[in-house]
């Protein structure tokens, strides 16, 4: 198997374009990528920690008519969703040898984010003809439909919460036991445009990245804002890159950022410390995941698109993914006050 400069192991027959979502199957280690390539594809990951062997293999693939650009899975791993430019959601069942897709859910515009939400039994799809939309699969219409201030580039669910961040820098908070009404809209702390969000596994608030290469840590309850902070995760010198992703890991609870720097590095957001870099490419990283239990980290390194068509170059801009098994000391967190 092929490794990077540093220890990961690549996974085999990757995207033939920009990598646009990576997801995990909260049941086993399968994974799913989306791509502007509009390819859907699923992996079977099999890791041998005694001998430190790791195995891919590509176990199925669907395709949309344009770029995808989301995915997710239902919650007991059988079901993949997938939305993109072709403003539809695709419901792909995996667990049937050579099950077709079918739509069950579209919006006037491009799909950039969607969520499964299990407490509800809905999957909510947010657009960029500014609307969330929440459906029950078994129907064709939509149960609800939400109108947002502008186009949605991000949302993040655990309920009973949902984050939304939109074009115009507002972010919305909802309270899923009554979806219809926000519980907050406000502009974001970071002053430039919004492109990942994460609620905290503790459902005490969420986190926000940004184009500026910044962080931003915010509280549900306003008797907490006290404890608001940013910060700087990918910066080089003067420059500024943008934080493409943000995930927990799901047993301590950190956090990791990647960015347009080609940067992988793991936070511990109550200590203000960095505990790990774990990737520096020559490519940025798209985007990125743990799996269910943290064993496995994996990140995709491709073009971004942060600097426009202008700056992409087929013939260098190989897309990539990579799967890292981190030590528990570069995630478990390290007590006492540190500072980004």
């Amino acid at each position: 198997m092929v490794t990077n400069p540093n220890k990961c192991f690549q996974v085999a027959e990757p995207p033939n374009d920009s990598i646009s979502s990576l997801s995990f199957s909260p049941k086993a280690d399968l994974l799913v990528a989306t791509s502007w390539d509009n390819e859907v594809r699923c992996w079977e990951i099999k890791h041998n920690s005694s001998n430190g062997t790791t195995e891919t293999r590509l176990k199925a693939s669907i395709s949309h008519e344009q770029p995808v650009l989301c995915s997710t899975w239902n919650d007991d791993g059988t079901i993949v969703f997938s939305g993109g430019c072709d403003n539809q959601v695709k419901m792909w069942p995996l667990t049937t040898p050579d099950a077709q897709p079918t739509t069950v859910a579209t919006h006037h515009a491009p799909i950039k984010d969607l969520a499964w939400i299990p407490e509800m039994e809905l999957l909510v799809t947010g657009s960029w003809d500014r609307t969330l939309k929440y459906w029950d699969i078994r129907q064709a219409s939509p149960v609800h439909t939400q109108p947002l201030p502008d186009r949605c580039y991000t949302l993040s669910v655990r309920h009973p919460f949902m984050v939304v961040g939109t074009a115009d820098i507002t972010l919305i908070v909802f309270d899923l036991r009554n979806p219809q009404v926000e519980m907050r809209r406000f502009p974001s702390p970071l002053i430039y445009q919004t492109r990942c969000v994460a609620i905290f596994p503790d459902n005490q608030g969420f986190l926000v990245g940004s184009i500026e290469g910044r962080v931003g840590v915010q509280h549900f309850d306003f008797s907490q804002q006290y404890k608001n902070y940013t910060f700087k995760s990918h910066k080089d010198g003067n420059t500024l890159y943008s934080v493409n992703s943000i995930n927990f890991q799901p047993v301590y609870h950190t956090f990791s950022t990647a960015g347009s720097d080609g940067v992988v590095t793991i936070w511990d957001k109550n200590s203000k410390q960095k505990l790990k870099t774990i990737a520096k490419c020559n490519q940025p990283v798209s985007c990125a995941t743990f799996n269910n239990n943290g064993s496995i980290f994996v990140y995709s390194v491709c073009y971004d698109w942060s600097k426009g068509e202008v700056e992409q170059d087929p013939g260098t801009s190989k897309s990539q993914i990579f799967l890292h098994f981190p030590k528990e000391s570069h995630v478990k967190p390290q007590f006492g006050t540190g500072f980004y």
